[in-house]
């Protein structure tokens, strides 16, 4: 940020009064302008024992699969940003379940939630963020093709679950190590 966006005065970067971080402050109407870490919403679908994954259409990762998510908007709740993305992204309706995975990945400023959820109907199609919309058997999960760690980590998780007949909650941290796993670059 250079300007302020709300009288178009420069902006310098200071820690406020009673703050402890660098910000962006107008120094002419003394407005602070804060940023905040984006959140990315979104869902494992499943019809009765496969899972549902899209083909990006988009950079980065075109190509490489990816569970239904994406950034949430201004006035949705996170489960209609999850419930969202899955129509937008894979032409699906689903029930959600309960919140199962929570990543913070503070190195690029973002937070995933994935919930886990039934489809409604077996019907699903390519939405304009994807190649292809395509349910999977856990064998058939393309592993070494999926788009981000937290897409893998996730998959993982609820396969391991799913054996063990139990779902447990997971609130993680990803660090840029977590990168390699995919060769991600954490955008959604």
């Amino acid at each position: 940020m250079k300007f302020c966006m709300y009288c178009g005065g420069p902006l310098e970067r200071a820690i406020p009064a009673g703050d402890d971080r660098l910000r962006h402050i107008c120094p002419n109407c003394g407005i602070v302008h804060y940023q905040n870490p984006k959140i990315i919403a979104g869902c494992i679908p499943v019809w009765q024992d496969r899972v549902l994954l899209c083909r990006r259409a988009i950079e980065p990762r075109l190509g490489y699969w990816t569970l239904p998510a994406g950034f949430m908007e201004l006035g949705e709740t996170l489960a209609e940003a999850a419930r969202r993305e899955a129509r937008e992204e894979a032409d699906i309706e689903v029930e959600l379940e309960s919140l199962y995975t929570l990543f913070s990945l503070p190195h690029i400023s973002q937070l995933y939630a994935f919930f886990r959820a039934r489809m409604v109907s077996e019907h699903c199609a390519a939405g304009p963020e994807s190649l292809e919309a395509r349910l999977f058997l856990e064998e058939e999960i393309p592993w070494d093709e999926l788009s981000f760690a937290t897409v893998h980590r996730s998959l993982r998780l609820f396969f391991q679950d799913r054996r063990n007949g139990s779902f447990v909650f997971r609130l993680e941290d990803l660090g840029p190590d977590a990168r390699r796993l995919r060769g991600e670059d954490g955008a959604a």
